[in-house]
């Protein structure tokens, strides 16, 4: 069985029930999650071995963050117990054309006060398959980025994949460091990039070259073939630089696809029209999850690719951060079963 391991930050957060708006509400719903607990999640939920490192504030709220990893296979054992807080997000969910809103409050929480040579690395990644961390993590604060940078290093001296979501959040970089300032040594690091091209600018100064790369409420996917050759010039040790590709007609409706370059081919996946979404956080970090179990146990790039984009569209029907999915739900989804029949 492949283990992989992830790091990062899981949180509280708290939701007004439906799509109220928070000046609305009287209670929020509770859910944990966060960008790689959810990888951690998916992966558990596709048959493989995955742990998280985090660190968590040794209470109640800590506990019950870790019980729901837990409740879902995943390996705990390497998380840390410490730090003031666990981190909190609001999320009021938007529709038709009312986007989203996140409201963040994980200001000393236990993540963002690690510091450097809290985890002994080597004892982590015994075994392991895979690494994974993403631009979240970074973003919380200089000891974060210092102990997600000796994470990567471990990883490549042990001979583990190392990959990395770039999730750009500007809500997040607040210690004084831009993203410019950090991420470069980081990705460096990484044999497998995601982003787009939000990602690519405010990282690393990337754009497309010579085309818009949204046509109307549908994305082009030859659009962005450019970051991609632009990313992996910028880290050639990455082997396979990919993208989502999000058309947002709006809260409600969205199209969802996916490329990914190796270098020489261009893989693009099939879109998905996904017309009554019921939750769109944690999309990316589902996407993620299905590739990185995709580019284990397919010998096809292809199919990887595939894997990834239904898996992370059949998220946007399920409530909450994580992708509570199947293999076999995902690969009905692949087959062009998308009918939502009951199964009996």
């Amino acid at each position: 069985m492949k283990k992989i391991v992830t790091f990062g930050e899981i949180m509280l957060r708290l939701s007004p029930p439906g799509f109220k708006r928070f000046s609305q509400t009287y209670s929020f719903d509770v859910v944990y999650g966060g960008g790689e607990s959810n990888v951690a999640v998916t992966l558990s939920n596709y048959g493989m071995s995955s742990t998280f490192v985090s660190r968590i504030p040794n209470n109640d709220i800590g506990e019950c963050a870790i019980m729901e990893l837990r409740k879902r296979g995943v390996n705990t054992n390497q998380i840390l117990r410490g730090g003031e807080r666990l981190g909190i997000y609001f999320l009021e969910t938007g529709a038709v054309s009312r986007g989203s809103k996140v409201v963040y409050d994980r200001a000393y929480s236990g993540m963002a006060t690690i510091e450097k040579g809290m985890v002994d690395w080597d004892e982590v990644f015994k075994d392991a398959d895979w690494f994974h961390w993403t631009g979240i993590t970074p973003a919380l604060s200089q000891g974060a980025a210092d102990a997600c940078l000796e994470a990567i290093q471990a990883a490549n001296r042990l001979g583990v994949t190392v990959s990395t979501d770039l999730n750009y959040r500007k809500k997040l970089w607040k210690y004084g460091k831009e993203p410019g300032e950090v991420m470069p040594d980081l990705v460096a690091g990484c044999d497998v990039i995601l982003g787009n091209e939000e990602d690519a600018e405010k990282h690393f100064g990337l754009h497309p070259e010579g085309i818009d790369v949204t046509q109307g409420d549908t994305v082009d996917g030859q659009a962005y073939l450019s970051v991609l050759k632009q990313l992996q010039t910028m880290f050639p040790r990455a082997k396979k630089v990919i993208t989502t590709l999000r058309g947002s007609i709006s809260a409600s409706h969205n199209s969802w696809t996916g490329v990914m370059y190796d270098g020489e081919t261009l893989y693009e996946a099939p879109s998905y029209e996904i017309t009554h979404i019921v939750d769109r956080v944690g999309g990316g970090d589902s996407f993620m999850g299905g590739l990185i179990y995709g580019l284990l146990t397919y010998d096809d790039d292809q199919k990887a690719l595939d894997f990834a984009v239904a898996a992370s569209c059949l998220k946007h029907t399920i409530k909450g951060d994580a992708n509570l999915v199947t293999v076999e739900e995902v690969e009905k989804l692949m087959s062009g079963d998308a009918s939502g029949r009951v199964s009996r």
